[in-house]
């Protein structure tokens, strides 16, 4: 049975941030690798002289053997002595993700695709020779490059979407599970559903398949670019441990990624996590040490601490604690958010003085989870001018957005009071533009 490992184990700051450390587990050796990704997180140069010699050689045997089945015409395999494909077909021309697979090509891309096999393989030559063959031999199975054209039984956005970047710069694909609360998988007849019962299996993998597809279309394999994806599961609301066929066919489909798109997860961070389900994970996971150490799982006090650690508050969707909204006009993830920290049974006061008339201000704030009072208020400059309260103390259960137009200089005064014994972090922006005051004749 795996070891259960408790994450994080943070700073003084953070650990007062939060909830207790229980809430959030992971696989992961130290919190190094999360709180600062290395380099090689980030992107593995195979050209760079801190590259062991080892793994140098292993690339090379690799690309060799690549070569000269891509050459001989038999990467795809052989069958009953003759090679599998047919010999008009240019295999020079072979790729993967995009990325030309015949090294003599000299393409940028090449042995960083290579690399991740070699990876996952834990660079030996031979073995992540014949994951690559499989994979190239599944992808035309499952006719792969033209998947993300179908239309599939839930393609809808509220269960899978790509939603922004994460510090990095890699696509956050979040994936819903509580959709399917209101679903019933299998049941013939319903539209939202995945057919029937024998189809629902093979339809609910090619629609995994089809989102992951979609995913890596937004990377970039090249020196510096990014090339994995971060992916968030949102256990909220998620069906329970009776509902055991997504949970069967959510582990086929960790197992047909692991197989076929090595090391192009980042990280798989599952939030709003119910206890059963980690528990559940740690029994019966099968999987390497090193896949199980991208597997993070946040119970639901957690979850935006969690996720600030890899994405900007600015990029995290409002219903995770952040401030991205969908179809913004005011704000963009381009609009930095500024941090304060609040102490515990203490106050914080954020100002954002406006020196001139005649614009319109709009802030967003948003507290780590929540819990404070919040309180809006203009107060003019000149003190024979009435302050303007724009929003009574209540009690903050959301990220906030007000707007204010700007009638003389002064300055917006945003009051929280924490009456917790923990310190939370605060995230705010705003900005000004120029309005005409709009008057309704009588």
């Amino acid at each position: 049975m795996p070891e259960e490992k408790v994450f994080p184990s943070e700073s003084a700051d953070d650990d007062e941030d939060g909830d207790d450390e229980s809430s959030t587990m992971s696989y992961q050796e130290s919190t190094e690798d999360i709180l600062d990704p290395t380099p090689q997180d980030i992107f593995e140069n195979p050209d760079s002289t801190e590259l062991k010699k080892s793994r140098k050689y292993a690339l090379l045997e690799f690309r060799c053997r690549v070569e000269d089945a891509i050459l001989g015409k038999y990467i795809l395999g052989k069958n009953r002595g003759r090679f599998a494909s047919n010999v008009r077909e240019n295999f020079r021309d072979i790729t993967l993700w995009g990325v030309p697979l015949l090294p003599s090509k000299a393409h940028e891309g090449t042995d960083i695709v290579l690399m991740k096999f070699l990876k996952a393989k834990d660079y030996n030559a031979s073995e992540a020779f014949n994951l690559l063959r499989r994979t190239l031999k599944w992808r035309k199975a499952y006719n792969c490059d033209v998947i993300c054209d179908e239309k599939l039984g839930s393609s809808d956005g509220n269960v899978v979407c790509i939603n922004g970047e994460d510090k990095q710069g890699r696509p956050v694909c979040y994936n819903v599970f509580g959709a399917f609360k209101e679903r019933e998988l299998g049941k013939n007849g319903n539209n939202n559903g995945f057919g029937v019962e024998e189809e629902k299996s093979e339809e609910f993998l090619r629609w995994k398949v089809q989102s992951m597809e979609k995913c890596i279309k937004q990377l970039r394999f090249k020196v510096g670019g990014v090339d994995s994806v971060l992916q968030i599961t949102d256990m909220k609301h998620s069906p329970g441990p009776a509902m055991k066929e997504l949970r069967s066919l959510n582990k086929k489909t960790m197992v047909l990624f692991q197989e076929n798109y090595p090391e192009l997860i980042f990280r798989n961070i599952f939030i709003n996590v119910p206890f059963w389900y980690f528990l559940s994970h740690a029994l019966h996971s099968k999987f390497s040490h090193r896949t199980k150490k991208k597997f993070i799982f946040a119970r639901p006090s957690r979850a935006t601490q969690t996720l600030l650690k890899y994405i900007s508050a600015e990029n995290i969707p409002l219903q995770y604690g952040g401030l991205k909204r969908d179809k913004d006009t005011e704000f963009s993830p381009c609009d930095k958010a500024l941090s304060k920290k609040v102490r515990g049974n203490a106050v914080q006061i954020i100002q954002i003085p406006i020196a001139e008339a005649g614009v319109t201000v709009t802030w967003d704030v948003t507290v780590v989870g929540f819990d404070v009072a919040y309180k809006e208020e203009f107060i003019p400059d000149d003190d024979c001018s009435y302050n303007v309260l724009l929003q009574e103390e209540k009690k903050m259960r959301e990220s906030a957005r007000n707007s204010f137009y700007i009638y003389e200089p002064g300055k917006i005064v945003i009051t929280i009071c924490n009456g917790t014994a923990k310190k939370k972090k605060i995230f705010y922006r705003h900005k000004s533009k120029p309005t005409l005051p709009l008057y309704i004749p009588k």
